[in-house]
């Protein structure tokens, strides 16, 4: 195959040239030992030995057919094309029935992304490999960078037909499925697949997920399940099968699961979250704060996990312990948009007003346009008589959400405020076009100018 460089170099050649690099004594070894070892550099990033190695090869076996194919492939992969298409080309000459003659060729081709070309190459090399999972893989992969989907599966679906154990081709054809939105037809083919090799703990596994976005939760959890009785080291399966009871609302089933992560990998940032919205569902909020706690302190870039905490001290009305987290929160990133939100608001419910437009006015510097931002800020604006600062933010909020009848009647209430009737005047009108029902809003921003003899006008002519 393309080298696949699947089989294990033997360390005693591999010992013994590394001691004839260091004792520069030249020793002898067959074509098919240099091989070995010229590939084990190439899988360990180790180019410069490899190169050393296939040089020394070379001069010991000129003729060797394997090792002029690495040479090729290592100039293949050095972008030096015409000197691997002419070594190509000899061995070609020599030995046309040889299949990696066809498979380097078709790197050759697809390295200079003419795909198609690539392919040609590699439906001759069917007819003279014994390795059909190998060759019907390379041509997945091919049809692959031409977005030739169907194909694509297709040739994985062939392969896992010739190797059923070929994990990386399993992961393909799910790809192509859900590339193609037939995540019926996956589930159809998974089940085929399962029934045929029922212990493939990655079938399973990707039954699994197909089930997860199609949202049956239930046959999902069972095919994650199954995965993980058959591999119980399947950290993967484990993460998935807590994800799916916890879509069941079987949250201390969730809880044990997403803890059995942890005695098989590193704990994550993500799984400790995850158990504290469990026990958050569970009404347990001290372990809920306790785990999202785990949760920033692992990873304190955490954004769910400080939000989380805080939003559960806010439903506790516990506002200064709120604030706390959201001090520590920015003392991490002073640029989340959120946090600053949530310091406007925890500042207004503890009676800063200075620093509710603060937190507001941070907000929005930082990307936070939502609708609700602006109206908060803005309302503290005029509630501090700060009118030409809230014009402009509801000048800037308009061209966001010119169809807001919340930001219209804002705008009337402050133009009238500040005296400009005739500017008030349009913007009323607009927000009773938008909303009548909703010109209360006015009466909580403008007092006593609620009954300027222009507004009422105005607001009688739409009744």
């Amino acid at each position: 195959m393309q080298l696949s460089h699947e089989e294990e170099e033997d360390p005693i050649s591999l010992s013994k040239f590394e001691s004839m690099l260091r004792t520069n004594k030249v020793l002898f070894f067959d074509s098919e030992e240099f091989q070995d070892i010229i590939i084990h550099y190439l899988d360990s990033g180790k180019s410069a030995l490899a190169k050393k190695a296939l040089k020394l090869g070379l001069e010991q076996h000129p003729t060797s057919t394997g090792l002029k194919l690495v040479q090729a492939e290592i100039l293949i992969y050095d972008n030096k094309t015409e000197q691997a298409e002419k070594i190509l080309n000899e061995l070609f000459a020599i030995e046309p029935n040889n299949d990696e003659i066809y498979i380097q060729k078709a790197n050759l081709f697809s390295r200079k992304d003419q795909h198609d070309k690539a392919i040609e190459q590699l439906d001759l090399a069917l007819k003279h490999t014994s390795d059909f999972s190998g060759v019907y893989n390379l041509i997945g992969m091919e049809y692959l960078f031409l977005d030739e989907l169907e194909k694509a599966k297709s040739a994985f679906i062939k392969c896992l037909e010739e190797e059923e154990d070929d994990h990386g081709s399993l992961y393909n054809v799910v790809y192509c499925f859900e590339f193609l939105d037939q995540l019926e037809e996956a589930v159809s083919y998974l089940n085929d697949f399962i029934n045929k090799n029922p212990y493939n703990e990655i079938a399973w596994h990707q039954l699994g997920r197909i089930h997860y976005q199609l949202k049956d939760y239930e046959n999902a959890y069972r095919a994650f399940d199954f995965s993980c009785i058959i591999d119980d080291e399947f950290s993967g399966a484990f993460m998935e099968k807590a994800k799916s009871l916890e879509k069941l609302k079987r949250f201390e089933d969730a809880i044990i699961a997403y803890k059995m992560t942890f005695e098989l990998d590193d704990p994550t940032s993500f799984a400790y979250f995850r158990i504290g919205k469990c026990y958050e569902k569970l009404g347990n909020k001290s372990k809920a704060i306790k785990y999202y706690a785990k949760s920033a302190h692992e990873d304190p870039m955490m954004e769910k996990a400080w939000i989380a905490m805080i939003n559960l001290h806010i439903k506790d009305k516990n506002y200064t312990k709120a604030k706390s987290y959201i001090d520590q929160a920015l003392g991490l990133d002073s640029e989340n948009y959120y946090y600053w939100n949530r310091y406007g608001f925890l500042h207004y419910k503890l009676n800063d007003l200075e620093g509710a437009r603060y937190g507001y006015k941070k907000a929005v510097e930082h990307g936070d346009y939502r609708l609700n931002t602006w109206l908060f800020w803005t309302d503290l604006l005029i509630q501090s008589n700060e009118l030409d600062a809230a014009l402009t933010a509801l000048l800037t909020a308009y061209e966001y959400f010119p169809e807001s009848y919340a930001i219209e009647y804002r705008l009337a209430a402050v133009y009238f405020l500040k005296n400009e009737i005739e500017k008030g005047s349009f913007h009323l009108h607009n927000a009773l076009r938008l909303k009548f029902k909703k010109h209360s809003i006015l009466k909580s921003i403008l007092g006593d100018v609620y009954h300027h003899q222009t507004l009422q006008n105005i607001i009688l002519s739409y009744q």
